[in-house]
C-alpha cells in the first residue's frame, strides 16, 4: 500500500480551493462578504463555529492557500500559553519588519483557558494577526467575550444531502480518492450520505472502509449491512440538547404536531431521557395552554404515569399522544402573563397586609381586634359572588388574568367578566 493510500481519505480529499468548498452557501455564497473577503486576501479575524465535519479546518486550509499573509497553525488542546506568545511575537517581528500579517488559525480554540486567550487579545487587536478560531462550542459562552467582539463570528451548518453526494462522488472520481476504479451504485451513495449525519468526514470515512471491505463494487445491500446505524451528532448537556429543546417546544407552540415528532423522536432516539420530555410537555400544558385547554394538563400527567407502567419500547405510544394533543390543543398564554403582571406589581407594594375582614378569628380577643368583621360569606348570596375587594391593604383592585377567547378559556372569559362586574359593582373603601 502506498503512503498515499495509507491516509485517510478525508485527509486526501481536502479542498484545495472555494470552488472545491462543499456547502456553507450561507456564508461563501457568491457575493457573500466572507468569500469576497478571501478571494481578495482581505479576511479580518473570524471565528468559525460548527458541528464537526462542517468544513472549519478545511476553510482555514483553503485560506492559508489563498493569502500572501504568513499562515501558521496551532491546536489548543496541544498548545500553551508559551506557544501562542512565541507565534505572536514571530508575528509582530514580520509585521514590523517586512509589513506582513500572520494568519494564526486555532483549532478547537474554546479549549483555551481565560490567560490563553487573553495573551491573544492584544496581537488581535493591533491586527498583527489575523485570527481564524474553529470552535464546536458555541464561541458566545466559551471564547473570551472580547476576541468575540474583535471578530466576525460565522456559523456553519451540518452539510445537506446533496454536498455529501458531491463530496462523496468527487472522491470516487478524483485521483487524489479512487480515481474512477470504483463502481458504486447511486442508492448506496446516498446511504453513506445518509448515515454520514451532516458530517463529511463520516461520509468518506464511511467511503474509505467500504472500498477496503466489500470492493470495486458496492450496492446498497452491501453498504446498508455494513453500516446499519447512521451517526447521530447530539450531546445530552451541551448546544444541540439546547437546541433541540428550544425546537421542540417552539413547534408545540406554534400547533404544528408533525414536526413536533420530529424533535421529540430525535431526542429519544438520541439518548434523551424520556421523563425529562415529559417535564417539559407539563410546563408547556401550563405555560403555553393553560385555560384554553384544561385537559392538556391532566393528558400529560395521564401519560407519564402509564409511561412509568409501562415503560420503552412501548412506552413511546404515550409520549407521542401527549406530544400530538398539545400541539393541537388551542393555545393561552394568559396564566403566564397573569403570573409575571402580578410578581411585578407585588415588588412595588410597601407591604402585602391582610385587611381585616380576610382574617380568621378564631378566639374572641381577635375578634375584639377586628378580625373577621365585616366578611360577606359568597354561599349565602345568590350566584355565589359579592361585592367585595380581596386584595391586600391599601392595595388597588386589579385584573391580572386576562383570558383569551380560544378554547375553554373564551368560556372562562364570558364568567370571569360577569364575576368581575359584581365584585364591583359597590364602590368599597379600600383603605378601610
Amino acid at each position: 500500500m502506498s503512503s498515499a493510500a495509507a491516509t485517510p481519505l478525508a485527509y486526501r480529499m481536502r479542498p484545495r480551493t472555494l470552488a472545491e468548498y462543499a456547502g456553507q452557501q450561507h456564508i461563501l455564497g457568491i457575493g457573500k462578504p466572507l468569500r469576497a473577503a478571501i478571494e481578495a486576501d482581505a479576511l479580518t479575524s473570524v471565528i468559525l463555529s460548527g458541528p464537526p465535519g462542517t468544513g472549519k479546518t478545511t476553510l482555514a486550509a483553503v485560506v492559508a492557500e489563498a493569502t500572501k499573509a504568513h499562515f501558521t497553525q496551532l491546536n489548543a488542546v496541544l498548545s500553551g500559553v508559551k506557544d501562542l506568545k512565541a507565534v505572536c511575537a514571530e508575528a509582530e517581528e514580520r509585521f514590523t519588519a517586512f509589513g506582513q500579517r500572520t494568519v494564526l488559525f486555532i483549532d478547537e480554540i474554546h479549549r483555551f483557558n481565560k490567560s490563553q486567550q487573553d495573551a491573544l487579545l492584544p496581537y488581535v487587536e493591533a491586527g498583527t494577526v489575523i485570527l481564524i478560531g474553529a470552535t464546536t462550542e458555541n464561541p458566545y459562552f466559551e471564547v473570551n467575550a472580547a476576541l468575540v467582539s474583535r471578530s466576525t463570528v460565522y456559523l456553519l451548518q451540518p452539510l445537506g444531502m446533496d454536498d455529501l453526494k458531491d463530496i462523496l462522488r468527487r472522491a470516487l472520481a478524483d485521483e487524489r480518492g479512487f480515481g474512477g476504479k470504483i463502481a458504486m451504485h447511486d442508492d448506496a451513495l446516498t446511504h453513506l450520505a445518509t448515515i454520514a449525519g451532516g458530517d463529511a468526514r463520516i461520509a468518506l470515512n464511511a467511503l474509505d472502509l467500504a472500498v477496503l471491505t466489500i470492493g470495486a463494487k458496492i450496492t446498497l445491500p452491501e453498504a446498508e449491512a455494513l453500516f446499519r446505524e447512521r451517526a447521530r451528532r447530539y450531546d445530552k448537556t451541551g448546544e444541540d440538547h439546547y437546541n433541540t429543546v428550544s425546537a421542540f417546544i417552539k413547534t408545540l407552540r406554534g400547533s404544528d404536531p408533525d414536526a413536533a415528532l420530529v424533535w421529540m423522536f430525535k431526542m429519544l432516539a438520541s439518548g434523551e431521557e424520556p421523563r425529562f420530555l415529559f417535564r417539559r410537555m407539563l410546563i408547556f400544558a401550563s405555560e403555553d395552554i393553560g385555560n384554553a385547554d384544561p385537559r392538556a394538563l391532566q393528558m400529560v400527567v395521564s401519560a407519564w404515569q402509564a409511561f412509568e407502567m409501562v415503560g420503552l419500547p412501548e412506552g413511546e405510544y404515550f409520549l407521542a399522544h401527549a406530544c400530538v394533543y398539545l400541539a393541537q390543543a388551542p393555545k393561552s398564554n394568559a396564566i403566564t402573563r397573569a403570573m409575571g403582571a402580578v410578581k411585578r406589581v407585588i415588588h412595588t407594594q410597601p407591604t402585602l397586609e391582610v385587611p381585616n375582614h380576610l382574617r380568621n378569628a378564631p378566639i374572641k380577643g381577635m375578634r375584639d381586634q377586628g378580625y373577621g368583621e365585616g366578611y360577606q360569606y359568597p354561599h349565602d348570596t345568590e350566584g355565589a359572588v359579592v361585592a367585595e375587594n380581596y386584595f391586600p391593604l391599601g392595595m388597588r383592585m386589579q385584573q391580572f388574568y386576562e383570558p383569551s377567547d380560544r378554547g375553554f378559556e373564551a368560556e372562562v372569559s364570558e364568567r370571569l367578566a360577569s364575576v368581575r362586574a359584581l365584585l364591583r359593582k359597590e364602590k368599597v373603601d379600600i383603605a378601610k
